[in-house]
């Protein structure tokens, strides 16, 4: 659940009572709307006792003088004014928001002096308030009454911005909300606990996307018996829950035009099989659908903001629980693609999950390039941390896509290394391949493992495993699940595979 803002866009406005929020770049004498709301002039005085020098997302917090039409002032700092960037202006929205989550009313002054501001800018800027007023609250009973104790008691705030560029600004706020909702859906779905959100719940949510005219296929486990998903079907055989496969359809592009594709790794809950997990932290693994969540978000951005391209998304839903049925180190199965694989460990099961999805994906639509997205592997943490993303793939132009998709959202890809040697690595004395590799390159040799189910179609194998859930907080994710890959892959999408 998020917070809810009731947002408009004027050009001109007169607050009554409420907050208002002026925003000053570092060089600045003056901020944007000081003449309306601080006519004792004590923004310069608040700002010299306070040390205040406006660097970005910094905030002043003044009660309102004496003749202000405001109860209360938030400067909000933009930094150097020549070198604001979409995300900046994200950055600033959310710090905005940090400050107001519990106000009836807020005018908000956009046109800041020294500053080049556009209907773009002032889109970025109310996305950033809707990506920072995400909270998952839902399961807290007695959150809701103690934060809105004498305040507007959970009725949206409403939320004017004043800009020049108030008119196109609207029209791509339409853009915004779609970005939000698709990003705030895949934190959802991260953040729900694992008793409630199972494989077939799951396939449900995706189903409801059907609303924004997704067409949305759910095949059963009877289904994908017959198509031969071995791999798949051995992760969820230890498990009540029954597998779940949704494949998610938006022809937004010209008829006929080869689609794009998007697969999602969606375990629902990772004990680790037989190979059970330690205790310790086994509660996060919840969060092991991240792949999935981010695909489902990604459809309802490109659905609701009606993008003009094809589009499929494919995400395989299991439960991976070690009851007496559950799959064994040294079992064998066969994977949609007749391949065979020894499984020699059982928590080495997302890739199982993702290899029959790929090849399901690459033999029914033939797209262009497919994208899997998925909490693959514990090692990529230690290479890469929270920061970044590991990037793997076979293309050098679609990596490089990637690449600056993130640079200009934020959610960071570093691209790591693969060849033959590590292919090597799950080459099996009993089958065509191993699950795993062992631990020394564990993130490579996972994606060598998809890589063999792709053929020749351009692929990427992002594993988000230290982006997607436990992320760093900053100024638009206050979330434990971040909805990390939603905004990276409609990047991408817009820039390239737009008609």
């Amino acid at each position: 659940m998020s917070a809810k803002f009731e947002i408009s866009f004027e050009k001109t406005a007169e607050p009554t009572g409420g907050y208002a929020i002026l925003l000053k770049a570092s060089e600045a004498e003056t901020a944007a709307g000081a003449k309306v709301v601080d006519p004792a002039s004590v923004i310069a005085r608040a700002s010299n006792v306070a040390g205040f020098s406006a660097k970005l997302a910094t905030a002043l917090d003044i009660v309102a003088p004496e003749g202000s039409p405001t109860e209360r002032i938030f400067v909000i700092g933009l930094g150097k004014p020549g070198s604001l960037t979409t995300h900046d202006w994200l950055k600033v929205g959310g710090a905005s928001a940090s400050k107001i989550k519990n106000a009836s009313s807020v005018t908000i002054f956009l046109d800041a002096p020294d500053v080049e501001v556009g209907a773009q800018q002032a889109a970025d800027f109310a996305l950033g308030m809707l990506l920072r007023a995400y909270s998952f609250d839902t399961y807290k009973t007695k959150k809701a009454d103690e934060e809105t104790a004498g305040k507007n008691r959970g009725e949206p705030t409403k939320v004017v911005i004043v800009t020049a560029a108030a008119s196109e600004a609207a029209e791509i706020f339409k853009i915004s909300l779609a970005v939000a909702g698709g990003v705030n859906l895949a934190r959802d779905l991260v953040n729900e606990p694992p008793n409630v959100l199972g494989p077939v719940e799951f396939a449900a949510k995706a189903k409801e996307l059907e609303a924004l005219g997704v067409e949305v296929e759910i095949l059963t486990e009877q289904e994908m018996r017959k198509l031969g998903m071995g791999a798949l079907l051995g992760v969820a055989q230890g498990s009540v829950r029954p597998p779940r496969l949704a494949v998610m359809q938006w022809k937004g592009g010209k008829s006929g035009e080869q689609p794009v594709a998007f697969i999602g790794k969606g375990v629902v809950f990772d004990t680790g099989g037989i190979s059970i997990k330690p205790a310790a932290g086994m509660e996060d693994m919840k969060g092991d659908m991240g792949g999935a969540a981010a695909v489902t978000g990604l459809m309802h951005v490109l659905a609701a903001r009606k993008a003009p391209a094809n589009v499929v998304g494919i995400i395989g839903l299991v439960e991976n629980m070690p009851d007496g049925n559950a799959q064994r180190p040294g079992d064998i199965v066969t994977s949609m693609s007749g391949q065979t694989i020894e499984v020699i460990n059982t928590d080495a099961e997302g890739r199982l999950v993702l290899c029959d999805a790929l090849w399901y994906c690459n033999d029914r639509f033939k797209p262009k390039f497919m994208i899997n997205l998925a909490t693959l592997t514990g090692a990529i943490l230690v290479a890469l941390g929270n920061v970044h993303a590991g990037l793997f793939s076979n293309d050098d132009e679609l990596s490089e896509q990637l690449t600056a998709a993130g640079l200009v959202t934020r959610e960071k890809l570093w691209r790591m290394p693969m060849g033959k040697e590590y292919d090597k690595m799950i080459d099996s004395k009993f089958a065509d391949m191993k699950n795993t590799g062992g631990r020394h390159a564990g993130s490579i040799t996972a994606a060598h493992f998809l890589k063999r189910f792709v053929q020749d179609t351009p692929w990427a194998h992002l594993d988000i495993a230290g982006t997607a859930m436990g992320s760093p907080l900053d100024e638009i994710n206050q979330s434990w699940g971040s909805g990390f890959g939603v905004r990276l892959l409609d990047e991408l999408v817009r820039a390239h595979y737009e008609s």
